[in-house]
C-alpha cells in the first residue's frame, strides 16, 4: 500500500508529562506519487498489564482508581476498575509486571505467563502493552497493595468472582480495554 516511508520533520509539541510530537513524513504511493502527511504521536513508553486469577476460588484480582481522562470524558466519578498495570520504565516487561503487581495489589507472584502484546491506540499513541496472567493464592499476599505512597495512586484492590467481573463488563461497570481483553482471554481459554 505504501512504501519508502521517510520522516521529514519531528517537532515536540509538549514534553510536560510524556512527549507529544508532530511528525511529518513522506511515502511513495502505489501509483508512484510521493505523499506528505503530518500526524501527532504521543510517546508515553511501553507498559505491561496482568490479570491475577485463582482457579480454586474462581476469582480475579482487579484494582479501582481515579483516572482523570475518563472523568473529563463523561465518567462521573472518574473511577475505573482495571487489571494491574504499569509502565516499563527501564525494566523488561516481566520484571515490570512483577513489581507493579506487588506495589498495586500486594501479591508477590511466582509464575507469570505472557499471553500477547498489543498496540492499544495505534492511531495516536506509540505504546505497546504486554499482557500477562498469573495464578495467585492468599499466602502470596505480602502487603495491602494500593500503589506507592510517593506516586499517590490511591488504588483499591478488588477480589471478584470471575462471573461477577464478566457481568461488570456486560453492564458497563468495567470499561477499560486491557481489562476486558484479559477477562475475555481467561474465559476463552477456559482458565476460569
Amino acid at each position: 500500500m505504501i512504501d519508502n516511508i521517510k520522516i521529514t520533520e519531528t517537532k515536540v509539541l509538549s514534553d510536560n508529562w510524556y512527549v507529544l510530537r508532530k511528525i511529518t513524513y513522506e511515502y511513495l504511493k502505489k501509483d508512484g506519487t510521493i505523499m506528505s502527511q503530518s500526524r501527532e504521536a504521543y510517546a508515553r513508553g511501553n507498559g505491561a498489564t496482568i490479570l491475577l486469577y485463582n482457579k480454586e476460588q474462581k476469582t480475579v484480582i482487579l484494582t479501582r482508581q481515579f483516572r482523570l481522562p475518563t472523568f473529563v470524558n463523561g465518567n462521573e466519578s472518574g473511577m475505573m476498575i482495571e487489571a494491574c498495570a504499569g509502565l516499563l520504565d527501564k525494566d523488561n516487561a516481566e520484571d515490570c509486571i512483577r513489581r507493579e503487581t506487588e506495589e498495586e495489589t500486594g501479591y508477590k507472584i511466582t509464575d507469570v505467563r505472557k499471553i500477547f502484546e498489543a498496540y492499544m491506540s495505534p492511531g495516536s499513541v506509540t505504546e505497546i502493552l504486554y499482557f500477562f496472567i498469573a495464578e495467585y493464592a492468599k499466602e502470596m499476599k505480602v502487603s495491602e497493595g494500593g500503589g506507592l505512597e510517593q506516586e499517590e495512586e490511591n488504588i483499591e484492590v478488588l477480589e471478584l468472582p470471575i462471573k461477577e467481573a464478566m457481568q461488570m463488563v456486560d453492564n458497563g461497570e468495567i470499561k477499560d480495554a486491557k481489562t476486558i481483553m484479559l477477562l475475555q482471554y481467561i474465559k476463552l481459554q477456559h482458565i476460569l
